[in-house]
Order: C-alpha cells, then structure tokens, then sequence
C-alpha cells in the first residue's frame, strides 16, 4: 500500500477552502485516513523545510 502526505497551508484554512480541498482529494480516490491540524513554530517550520534552506524564499517560507 502506498501513502501520501497533504499539508493545507495557512492561506487555504484561514479562506475557508478546507473542506473543499479535502472534498477534491478523495474524489481523486485517495483515502483520507488522518487529519491532524497544528501550528508550527518559526523553528519547526525552518526544520520542515530545511531542504530550501539554501532558496532564496526560505525566510518567507518559514515565517509564513
């Protein structure tokens, strides 16, 4: 069986567009077997994405 990861960013949740997305997602025949919602910190945003480390986007990125 194989997996996937879904990250709805900030901007998707805080204009509604949640159940929509989750909504596409399964019609696309995907299980969806978790949600989990959380707040990252600056810090925990900058270890997710350290591989852009080196991106110029980075800080913006992060502190999104």
């Amino acid at each position: 069986m194989q997996r996937t990861f879904s990250i709805l960013k900030p901007d998707a949740v805080r204009s509604g567009q949640s159940a929509a997305i989750l909504a596409e997602i399964a019609k696309a025949g995907f299980q969806i077997i978790a949600i989990k919602k959380m707040f990252l910190s600056k810090t925990q945003a900058e270890g997710f994405y350290a591989v852009h480390a080196q991106r110029p986007f980075f800080d913006s990125l992060t502190s999104f």
